[in-house]
């Protein structure tokens, strides 16, 4: 460790510490999980309206058409159908108000004066609120009205998810396709898993298992017939999480004006690129199909996006041409999110493969290429049979039985079947050992020079190539609470952690060899950036689960440690600056004018989409109103592809500079891709959905989130407009990424002669 023992240790202890808590309260979300009861039973007749594994059916039909791709569930999902949990629990209220009032006063609830209706909106909020669930009998008991109340509910559902023609307006608005699940026995089912979560919603937790005379989700959401609304320790972990983030900014500038202070002299910046004396392996040469991949995913991946928003116009229509029979909105969506998370992945994996042979002395391994080339086309197959397993199980073509397997997991950003999940954690482990063949004889080589920046990102490596595998920890029954746990360890923490440090780190390795830093420098600045990262990013994969079941202390802790994230942001300006500056230092840098410039847009969108938009739906109080609305898809677009979307890009362009020496960036197609990007992103952001969060924020703190999410607020013309104008936003960013990927294709085929046709050999080339 030498002189960065500090860092070290530093770092060291901020793993063991949020790892600690991460893990502690991972144990809590299992002990403290809402019960799936073993029977539901009607009172006075002994009649199981439900049973645990009827209702785990219903979880896995639900699974089947989407799961979160086709409305939310605990605020977690799509925006356009309704939250089912939330319209669930409404609708089985309303239903219980007009039974009530027709058997007891022989009127609808509407004909009754004040005083009565108070009174029975009394009596609703204490049988919903009453936990009546028995743990020593695993059953839990309803009133006979409350029993009516839910087979009207299921009947509306029954409808809903079929191809009842009463209901075809209400699918075409919240973009369903007719006969979403065909079986009416699954969609019983379907109907009991939700009806379970909306429990979940109005049942006050025992004392026994964290309870706080709050629901077992924190009295999410909001819905005043019954008094949910914001627990006190919501509002009070907010404020706290407010003064952290404030505390932790200003330690954090005290902190960088004291580092600067120790900066040491620039260094001599060479006279020519150093990578460019370097020979290309065999290895780096075969990259170039890697850089295709990257961009044909992404250009696939852009134009789902544009088809996905437009269904939110017209719903089961493409321009008046019927398309969801084939293709209907959860499963462009899925197919969306996906295509992103592979060729951002492939973006990063093709930045660490070019760089195994410079660590290894400017030579691969044995069989390097070999292993290059299998892992390209293991990615491929992975890609296109996970995405052939989506439409199969969204068309209700594959057996039930196969579909958690083959088909659709059902939970946003790790839908791929498990079986794709498993060849992909596969794949992700082989790049780790293709990595570790060429860097660990570079880190235990008795060379006596520095090697600690190469240790940090040998972790790196490390870290991605094995926490992928937390996606494997719960399966197709997996009770809900628990799935969520750790689908956001695969979501947030190797997402928003693991390859946030590897990002870091490989960019100080290459600035460094470049030359254009100090060695020193990039290893201190590594090494502080990957503590402030874990320090909020390991235990603040809890702010994602304060309403998903869990208890008051994952919230405090999720609240506390999540306004941390925000407070390395702070100093990204100074980051974009360096960058930026960078390209002026020597003549040959020009060659990576276009790269860097992606690096500063990473540093800019982490700063908005990352930090404001973040922390925008980030304290407790904050998220209890907008979880599930459209400031969500603000933050997630600003920050996926704001930050990682424009990491991919420039490490794709950096390594095509160097895999193609020749070639020179055309200036104009690059200038049209990069600035049309950002303006798209900028434009579909604040003409359609932060305008549209924002008025369903108001809705959602006035009348509940049901009413936010719901058929009648969101077809207001109005809204309606904003969803047409966000066209305008997506085909700027199309013409972007159609120039950026014209760059690269061309780059990868022709090189010096980008832009001039292909030639059977040039293909040939490209391919080897």
């Amino acid at each position: 460790m030498g002189k960065y023992a500090k860092y070290w240790y530093t770092l060291i202890g901020v793993l063991i510490v949020t790892f600690s808590l991460l893990g502690y309260y991972g144990v809590e979300v299992y002990r403290t999980a809402p019960p799936i009861p073993g029977k539901v039973l009607v009172q006075g007749s002994g009649d199981a309206l439900y049973t645990k594994d009827g209702i785990l059916d219903g979880q896995t039909a639900w699974q089947s058409v989407g799961g979160m791709q086709l409305g939310s569930v605990f605020g977690h999902g799509a925006y356009q159908a309704p939250d089912w949990t939330a319209d669930w629990l409404h609708r089985e209220l309303l239903a219980w108000l007009e039974l009530s009032a027709q058997e007891l006063h022989g009127k609808r609830f509407a004909e009754l004066d004040a005083d009565t209706q108070a009174v029975l909106k009394a009596r609703l909020k204490k049988e919903y609120r009453t936990n009546t669930y028995d743990k020593v009998t695993d059953t839990a008991t309803l009133s006979p009205v409350r029993a009516k109340a839910i087979a009207e509910v299921t009947q509306y559902y029954d409808k809903l998810f079929s191809d009842n023609p009463s209901l075809h307006t209400s699918r075409e608005h919240f973009a369903m396709k007719e006969n979403t699940l065909p079986s009416a026995e699954r969609r019983a089912q379907l109907a009991g898993f939700f009806f379970w979560t909306a429990w979940v919603a109005a049942t006050e937790r025992p004392q026994d298992v964290g309870g706080t005379g709050a629901t077992y989700t924190n009295n999410w959401p909001h819905e005043p017939l019954i008094g949910n609304q914001p627990t006190g320790e919501n509002v009070m972990w907010s404020i706290v999480s407010v003064v952290i983030m404030m505390a932790g900014v200003g330690f954090l500038i005290w902190g960088w004006a004291f580092l600067r202070k120790e900066d040491e002299k620039e260094p001599t910046v060479p006279a020519h690129d150093p990578l460019t004396r370097v020979p290309l392996t065999p290895s780096q040469r075969s990259l170039g199909k890697y850089l295709f991949l990257v961009v044909a995913l992404f250009t696939a991946q852009v134009f789902l996006g544009g088809f996905t928003a437009h269904y939110t116009v017209e719903g089961q229509t493409f321009y008046g041409v019927d398309v969801s029979r084939w293709f209907p909105y959860s499963l462009v969506r899925t197919w969306h999110l996906q295509a992103a998370l592979f060729w951002i992945a492939t973006g990063f994996l093709a930045a660490g493969l070019f760089l195994a042979p410079l660590i290894n002395g400017g030579r691969d391994p044995k069989y390097q290429k070999l292993g290059v080339d299998i892992l390209f086309w293991a990615l491929v197959v992975v890609c296109v049979g996970s995405f052939i397993g989506n439409y199969l199980a969204i068309a209700q073509i594959l057996p039930p039985n196969l579909n958690f397997w083959l088909g659709h997991q059902g939970y946003e950003y790790v839908d791929l079947g498990r079986l794709w999940q498993i060849g992909k954690f596969a794949g992700i482990a082989f790049w780790l050992v293709l990595m570790a063949r060429a860097i660990f004889p570079a880190l235990l080589a008795p060379n006596g020079q520095d090697k600690n920046l190469l240790a940090l990102l040998t972790s790196s490596v490390v870290c991605i190539g094995l926490f992928y595998g937390s996606g494997l920890f719960y399966g197709e029954r997996t009770h809900l609470s628990v799935m969520e746990y750790w689908r956001w360890w695969v979501v947030h923490l190797w997402v928003e952690g693991f390859f946030e440090v590897f990002a870091t780190t490989a960019l100080a390795f290459i600035f460094s060899t470049l030359g254009l830093v100090s060695y020193r420098m990039a290893t201190a600045a590594s090494l502080a950036s990957a503590s402030l990262f874990m320090l909020g990013g390991v235990p603040g994969t809890f702010h994602h689960l304060y309403f998903s079941g869990t208890t008051t202390p994952v919230m405090a802790v999720g609240a506390s440690f999540s306004a941390l994230e925000v407070v390395p942001l702070v100093v990204l300006g100074h980051e974009a600056w360096e960058h930026w500056r960078l390209q002026h230092k020597a003549g040959w840098m020009r060659n990576l004018k276009w790269p860097l410039m992606c690096f500063v847009a990473v540093a800019f969108w982490n700063m908005l989409g990352a930090g404001v938009f973040g922390f925008m739906i980030n304290p407790p109080i904050s998220l209890y109103y907008i979880q599930g609305l459209n400031t969500t898809p603000v933050h997630a677009h600003a920050a996926l592809f704001g930050v990682y979307g424009f990491l991919a890009l420039g490490f794709t362009l950096m390594v095509l500079r160097y895999v193609r020496p020749t070639l020179v960036f055309n200036e104009r197609l690059m200038k049209t891709g990069f600035w049309w990007l950002n303006a798209g992103l900028v434009l579909m952001i604040a003409t359609s959905l932060l305008p549209i969060g924002l008025f369903q924020f108001h809705a959602s703190v006035t009348e509940g989130l049901w009413y936010a999410r719901s058929e009648a607020f969101m077809q207001q013309p109005f809204f309606v407009t904003l969803r047409w104008v966000r066209t305008f936003g997506d085909l700027v960013f199309i013409t972007g990424a159609l120039c950026v990927s014209w760059q690269v294709v061309s780059g990868v085929l022709f090189g010096e002669r980008a832009g001039a046709a292909p030639t059977a050999g040039t293909l040939a080339g490209a391919a080897r």
